[in-house]
């Protein structure tokens, strides 16, 4: 069995480096081929879809990347207890499309989902991860979404094999009763893991209900993360997307939950710098940072170039791996103060 003491100690060092390939995203090459370019330079952990071929594809690309010498991070899958933006589809009919249209949401895509071409017309479903920027832009209002749920019974074998090492649920403030539905079909899971993570978005009594989550899961016999998802899925926009999710952040340190607290959405190449120069990064404060859409962007071009496994064109391999590395390394680069925070 792999040892996971690096990542839980990255961890612990507050020195965590995520890489979120998306709860609904299932483009399968990518996948494979960011699994590999962040492992190889250095992420503790590469969350996916709960879809048993987005497994094993990551696993593979896990599996090479500890050929070529890296250290194994620990393989996470989203589940959800609701609905949810990070479960679903955008569809709409392209038949209904009028032909003059210049097509904002095609233009709008960070996951070039939609298209318009000789072999696709409409939405790549197995691209799009759910961002939701084409829907107002739609001049016809055509585009709805489609929920896609994560059904944990489907990833329950992978957890007792230990291919699945750590689960995060996505929940929302209030949702008392379908959180404490889901903790009920998970907690006989619990054993096998090595991270447990509560994913969350602001809200309105937001730091209560973390603190009810809590008490509903304890005593837990594997380690604890709280993912403060700031503006989910909004990392690759801009600077100021970042703000939010360190404030949120901040907001669940001050609640003294047990565990460790870990930002998502809006997180970028700001983010770093920001917590550093912030004091934020100490001991006692924030633990980790974890990429999605925006650490998906940074090796887009790569897709471009060759969308076969990465390590047949070493090349490429070796490009992606130090675009990647430019933005894990910050986070393990960052010198750990001498007085703790706060």
């Amino acid at each position: 069995m792999a040892d996971f003491a690096a990542p839980l100690a990255a961890l612990t060092a507050h020195r965590w480096f995520k890489l979120i390939n998306g709860a609904s995203f299932q483009d399968v090459a990518q996948i494979y081929n960011l699994t590999l370019a962040y492992t190889l330079a250095g992420a503790d952990c590469i969350d996916v879809a709960a879809d048993p071929a987005v497994i094993h594809v990551a696993n593979d690309a896990l599996t090479v990347a500890e050929r070529l010498g890296a250290t194994r991070p620990l393989l996470m899958v989203s589940i959800n207890d609701g609905a949810d933006p990070h479960f679903r589809k955008a569809t709409f009919d392209p038949h209904r499309c009028p032909p003059g249209c210049d097509r904002p949401c095609e233009r709008i895509c960070p996951a070039q989902a939609i298209q318009f071409n000789a072999s696709v017309q409409g939405v790549l479903r197995n691209r799009c991860y759910g961002c939701g920027r084409c829907l107002p832009l739609c001049p016809l209002d055509l585009i709805t979404t489609d929920e896609q749920p994560a059904v944990f019974e489907d990833i329950t074998p992978s957890i007792a094999d230990g291919t699945i090492q750590a689960l995060e649920i996505h929940t929302q403030p209030q949702r008392y009763r379908a959180f404490a539905e889901l903790w009920q079909r998970v907690h006989p899971w619990v054993r096998y893991l090595q991270v447990l993570a509560i994913s969350c978005p602001q809200g309105e009594g937001v730091i209560d209900y973390l603190r009810w989550i809590n008490s509903q899961i304890q005593p837990l016999e594997c380690v604890l993360i709280w993912q403060a998802d700031g503006r989910p899925m909004s990392g690759d926009i801009g600077d100021g997307a970042t703000r939010a999710t360190i404030q949120f952040g901040q907001a669940i340190l001050g609640a003294n939950l047990p565990g460790f607290v870990q930002l998502a959405g809006g997180t970028n190449g700001h983010t770093v710098a920001k917590l550093r120069a912030m004091g934020l990064l100490a001991p006692q404060g924030i633990a980790g940072v974890a990429y999605g859409s925006y650490a998906r962007k940074r090796l887009a071009p790569f897709h471009a170039i060759a969308d076969q496994p990465w390590q047949t064109v070493p090349a490429v391999l070796a490009a992606a791996v130090a675009e990647a590395a430019t933005l894990v390394s910050p986070l393990k680069s960052v010198p750990s103060p001498s007085v703790p925070y706060g």
